[in-house]
């Protein structure tokens, strides 16, 4: 039976940051992965953070296939027949070192994949890894398509719905209220149209929320951002909430919606859809993280629940590469002391806990239980539209003072038991 050191399950930005590391290192890496390439099966909206992973694999940066510097921030939100859109652009945003970039993960994929052979990680694609190898109670390698490959330590970074997390019993089966399926397409528009529709110079970029009524009061939203010549645009939905909907509807169903909606509509007229993506996330936070070690394993990325949707920001892919590279090292530890045990391979929690991914996941645990709020995509955005549609409003007879047009809407729509109590849940973030 062949063996390596490491075999990692998954060629997404948590398990090639890992290879890379490990590879880098000296450590004999073998990543495997189901899709006919790195980046063919990974589906993101779009947007890399920097700032939080410049302190790892420092040396490649400068090199990485990014898109668009992002200078503009944009939040919508929508009612059935109105939206508001508020833009923030900030010289903070405009300036070196860029905060965030816009990226295609096909190409950006690719390309870690390359750095990552480069430096002696083997990487193996359409190989479906279709368990794990266990030899008393640890986790010994893995089996792919008739194959048995030991390996010293396995890494899970085969996705959200992770099955080789559940083989380890390093979860329980997934609650469908911690995720949330994402659509998104991509969308092939000239350069110079996609810079005049969002007033851009150069490689700056824009990137958009939406919410409110596209998600027709279900928990979720839209996103939109600009790469050099293609948008990428597209819609997250709980999964368990479209379970409970009573009437029966489809991500696809809303995606379409979405599309049509003048505020997309007008963006990506004339543009032509190159690709059409589907991929579920996890959404739970902190609190529905699988165990992230045992003997033989660790858990990284998506599989192991590391994405963070703060409303105004959405992360996972930072979160992805930094918990793959501290996974690395613990493994690195692990191999000097000749120790695979789960004792030793907890060195990878005591990283994660004294990095950004662990603070960041447990300073903002709460989030999900306030976005998990119907009203958050009903009642509120009709609320302040309501409002600033009347404050604006010319009509026939004499206008009344702008405070009392205020205060009859707060009065109307926000003074209440369930915006207090609203209200309250919301300081918790």
């Amino acid at each position: 039976m062949e063996h390596v050191d490491v075999a990692i399950v998954g060629a997404g930005l948590a398990g090639l940051s890992c290879a890379y590391t490990l590879a880098k290192a000296g450590v004999d890496v073998l990543v495997v992965e189901r899709g006919d390439y790195p980046g063919s099966k990974n589906v993101t909206g779009g947007r890399l953070y920097v700032n939080p992973v410049r302190q790892y694999m420092t040396e490649i940066w400068d090199e990485a296939p990014f898109e668009r510097h992002v200078t503009k921030e944009r939040l919508t939100m929508l009612s059935d027949e109105s939206s508001i859109t508020v833009e923030l652009r900030s010289n903070n945003f405009a300036n070196k070192p860029y905060q965030s970039y816009t990226l295609i993960r096909p190409v950006f994929d690719r390309w870690l994949a390359e750095k990552a052979t480069g430096v002696g990680a083997v990487i193996v694609p359409a190989y479906k890894v279709e368990g794990l190898l266990l030899e008393g109670g640890k986790v010994a390698g893995i089996k792919a398509e008739g194959d048995e490959i030991g390996a010293s330590v396995v890494v899970a970074a085969d996705g959200a719905l992770s099955f080789i997390t559940e083989q380890a019993g390093l979860r329980s089966r997934h609650d469908p209220h911690h995720y949330a399926v994402a659509v998104k397409e991509t969308i092939e528009l000239p350069r110079k149209t996609i810079e005049d529709r969002f007033n851009l110079h150069g490689d700056e970029g824009c990137a958009q929320l939406y919410f409110g009524s596209l998600t027709k009061g279900l928990t979720g939203g839209g996103f939109l951002y600009t790469n050099r010549d293609s948008i990428s645009v597209g819609i997250a939905v709980g999964i368990g909430a479209l379970m409970d909907r009573a009437e029966h509807l489809e991500s696809a169903q809303l995606m379409e919606s979405f599309k049509q909606l003048p505020e997309i509509s007008s963006i990506i007229e004339g543009g032509e859809t190159v690709e059409y993506s589907a991929h579920a996330i996890p959404e739970g936070g902190i609190g529905s993280a699988p165990k992230l070690y045992s003997n033989g394993i660790l858990v990284v990325g998506d599989a192991a629940g590391f994405a963070l949707n703060m409303g105004l920001t959405v992360r996972g892919m930072d979160l992805a590469i930094a918990s793959g590279v501290l996974a690395a090292e613990a493994i690195e530890l692990a191999k000097k002391n000749g120790d695979f045990s789960a004792r030793s391979l907890a060195a990878y929690e005591t990283f994660l806990n004294r990095s950004f991914v662990m603070n960041d996941l447990q300073t903002f645990r709460k989030v999900w239980n306030v976005l998990d709020n119907p009203r958050l995509f009903t009642k509120y955005p009709a609320a302040v539209i309501s409002l600033m549609t009347d404050l604006m409003s010319i009509g026939s007879e004499p206008k009344p003072k702008l405070s009392s047009t205020a205060i009859k809407h707060f009065r109307k729509d926000f003074l209440n038991f369930s915006t207090l109590r609203d209200a309250m849940s919301l300081m918790k973030i």
